[in-house]
């Protein structure tokens, strides 16, 4: 039922319509983006870089700035990836990147990233704070590839360690 859904849609829509206008959307190397989380603050950064205060980044008029996290996986020339953590603000004027930092983790272990996944696909969170699963290979023979979790607690403190199940 869905698949003749979308084909039917597919037929419809104009053939520019299914390619992007600009292929400059991202970089072609960055293999995978998960936006998770959110935080709240009226006080200092919780990474390190933050752009406070400067311009493009506002506090809420009640002078609390809010927003969400997101997780970018940047393949290399060898075919591994570097993992970026991104504080993004939400304003008036759209999202606001707050921090950017990578996460050495994951740089230190040469790793092949298979796929990164939020906590939950809904998009809702209880609590201030992200949770995120990391899949990836050392070594790319590997058949399954390993988890790590990065977590956010709500003091802003970051934890990223292997899963152990």
């Amino acid at each position: 039922m869905h698949k003749a859904l979308v084909i039917a849609l597919c037929l419809a829509m104009p053939p520019a319509a299914l390619h992007a206008e600009d292929g400059d959307i991202l970089p072609s190397n960055v293999i995978f983006v998960t936006s998770t989380g959110y935080w709240e603050e009226s006080g200092e950064a919780l990474l390190p870089g933050d752009k406070a205060g400067q311009e493009g980044v506002p506090a809420a008029p009640s002078g609390v700035r809010r927003g969400y996290y997101k997780l970018i996986a940047v393949r290399q020339a060898d075919g591994t990836a570097r993992i970026h953590l991104q504080q993004i603000a939400a304003t008036p004027a759209g999202p606001a990147v707050v921090s950017s930092a990578e996460l050495e983790e994951f740089s230190a272990l040469k790793a092949y990233v298979t796929d990164i996944r939020p906590e939950t696909s809904t998009g809702i969170t209880r609590q201030p704070g992200m949770f995120a699963t990391v899949y990836l290979k050392t070594d790319p023979a590997a058949t399954e590839p390993e988890s790590w979790t990065v977590l956010i607690d709500d003091l802003g403190d970051i934890r990223i360690e292997r899963e152990t199940n």
